[in-house]
C-alpha cells in the first residue's frame, strides 16, 4: 500500500470513531431511525390509540344499551367472540411500539415507563395462551398486571401534566415529566399506555347480556350465573 492510501486511510480515522462514540456530526440523534421517521411514527401510533379509545367507549355504550337495542347486543357479542385475541392483539401493538420508540428512535424509557412495560409485556404471552386454548378465566390472570399498568400509567400521565405533583418518583435517570412528544394535543406515551391498558380491560370484561328464555336480558355477565341452592340464590362463577 503506498504512502497517499496511508494517508487517506488515516483522514476517516477520526470520522469512525466520532460515530463510534456518538459524537460528532455524523452520529444518530434520537428520533433519527433512518427509513420511518420518529414523527411517522408518532402519528401512527397516536392514531391507532385514538381508535382503540373510540372502539373502547362504542363497546361500553353498546353493552349499556344492550338490554333495549338487539344491535348493539350483536354487536358486543360478535366482539366478545374474539375479545382475548384482540386484547392480545392490542397487548402486542403496544409492545411493539414501545420496543420501536426505545430500541430505533432512542427514546430513554424513564423509571415509570419501565414499570408500564413490566405490566404489559407479559401480557402478550398470557393473552395468547388463554385465546389459543379458549379460556375465558384468562382475565383474571391479566386484572392485576391490568390494575398496576393503568394505575402507574393514569399517575405517569397527571404528571406530565402537572410536573409539580411529582413525589421524585423518577429518582436517577430521566425524569418521569419529560414529554418526548404529544401528539393531537394530549397523546402522550403515557396516555398511549393507559389506553392500551383500559382497553384491554374493556375486550376481557365488557360481555354480553344474557338472554332468558322469554328473549329479556339481565345483567349477569358472562361465566356469572345464578344457582339456585335451596330457598336462596347463589352466584356461580362459571370461569
Amino acid at each position: 500500500m503506498s504512502t497517499s492510501d496511508l494517508l487517506a486511510c488515516a483522514a476517516f480515522v477520526p470520522v469512525f470513531a466520532l460515530v463510534d462514540s456518538g459524537e460528532g456530526p455524523f452520529a444518530r440523534r434520537p428520533g433519527d431511525t433512518g427509513d420511518v421517521s420518529a414523527s411517522t411514527m408518532q402519528v401512527f401510533t397516536a392514531l391507532l390509540a385514538l381508535f382503540a379509545a373510540i372502539g373502547s367507549l362504542a363497546l361500553v355504550f353498546a353493552r349499556l344499551v344492550s338490554t333495549r337495542v338487539p344491535a348493539a347486543d350483536r354487536i358486543v357479542t360478535a366482539v366478545h367472540g374474539a375479545s382475548t385475541w384482540l386484547a392480545a392483539l392490542v397487548a402486542a401493538v403496544a409492545t411493539a411500539g414501545s420496543l420501536w420508540f426505545s430500541e430505533v428512535a432512542d427514546y430513554v424509557p424513564c423509571r415509570l415507563c419501565w414499570f408500564q412495560r413490566i405490566c404489559m409485556y407479559p401480557l402478550v404471552a398470557v393473552l395468547v395462551v388463554g385465546a389459543w386454548r379458549r379460556d375465558r378465566a384468562v382475565r383474571w390472570y391479566a386484572l392485576p398486571m391490568l390494575v398496576a399498568g393503568t394505575t402507574v400509567s393514569a399517575y405517569h400521565s397527571l404528571i406530565e401534566w402537572k410536573p409539580w405533583l411529582d413525589s421524585g418518583s423518577c429518582g436517577a435517570g430521566p425524569s418521569c415529566t419529560d414529554v418526548w412528544f404529544r401528539r393531537f394535543g394530549f397523546l402522550t406515551l403515557a396516555v398511549m399506555a393507559l389506553i392500551g391498558f383500559v382497553t384491554i380491560a374493556v375486550l376481557l370484561f365488557v360481555t354480553p347480556t344474557r338472554r332468558n328464555p322469554d328473549g329479556t336480558g339481565d345483567d349477569w355477565s358472562d361465566g356469572m350465573r345464578p344457582m339456585v341452592v335451596g330457598s336462596r340464590a347463589e352466584v356461580r362463577d362459571g370461569d
